[in-house]
């Protein structure tokens, strides 16, 4: 499926994104935003925004966050609210280039709690909120997954195979994920507070093998929605479903955002 590439100018640095094209009876439909996980990017992404894009008949648009991807680099460390702060700074600055007033929004992992937290600051312009794995809190078993990562990225050759999607960016990626996380002033951090103020049809999806959070991170997202939403469990799968079944998961994607 064809796509085509932008970069997004903004005063700290040019983001990149990349859209697929929504079908012809698609093209009156909210796009379809995406936010990636901690170590991701547009690249890492693979083919399923493209599977999005057949299934839900919407456009869809991925972007680097500053610092990952093909985005430029950054030099400051991540702030302990970033996860709201991209709903405030990256992500309109993709909305307004491409246009966009109303819109569906996806998020993965760190990506699902950013998604959250776009969908509740940009109210009525947000129709639906999906997320695939995403944490609503510090769990103990997100914390010794994230442990269990940094001990094997100290292996030779792990932070080159980074490198492949973030160039000489891997090493700040990498902190920005494992030492974020691992920070104790991080440790009080939820979605409990902005859950509330999330009004549109909401869907948590979540493996059932999670190596990064409990079945109690997509409960916490279905019960504290202040609209409806609903947690889907899926049976076999790790903290990557689009990689993992992403035909499936894909089509969950858009039966759930069928209407909306």
């Amino acid at each position: 499926m064809s796509f085509t590439d932008h970069w997004i100018p903004r005063a700290q640095g040019r983001l990149f994104a990349r859209e697929w094209p929504a079908a012809d009876a698609g093209a009156a439909l909210p796009p379809l935003l995406l936010l990636h996980d901690s170590l991701g990017c547009v690249e890492i992404w693979r083919d399923f925004p493209a599977l999005l894009a057949r299934a839900t008949g919407r456009r869809v648009i991925a972007y680097d966050r500053a610092g990952f991807g093909r985005s430029d680099a950054r030099g400051d460390r991540l702030s302990f609210d970033f996860v709201a702060a991209e709903a405030a700074d990256g992500f309109p600055l993709v909305c307004r280039h491409f246009g966009i007033d109303r819109f569906a929004v996806l998020g993965h992992s760190v990506g699902g709690g950013m998604a959250v937290n776009a969908a509740a600051r940009h109210g009525q312009r947000c129709t639906a909120l999906v997320t695939i794995a995403a944490q609503a809190f510090v769990e103990d078993r997100t914390l010794a997954g994230i442990s269990a990562a940094r001990a094997s990225f100290a292996e030779p050759g792990a932070l080159e195979r980074l490198a492949r999607y973030h160039g000489d960016k891997a090493a700040w990626v990498l902190s920005a994920w494992v030492d974020t996380w691992l920070a104790p002033e991080f440790a009080d951090w939820s979605l409990a507070g902005v859950l509330p103020a999330v009004r549109c049809r909401a869907l948590a999806l979540h493996g059932e093998l999670d190596e990064y959070g409990s079945a109690v991170h997509p409960a916490m997202i279905a019960r504290l929605a202040g609209g409806p939403a609903r947690m889907e469990m899926l049976a076999g799968l790790g903290h990557v479903p689009q990689r993992e079944r992403p035909e499936e998961t894909a089509r969950r994607v858009a039966d759930f955002l069928a209407g909306a």
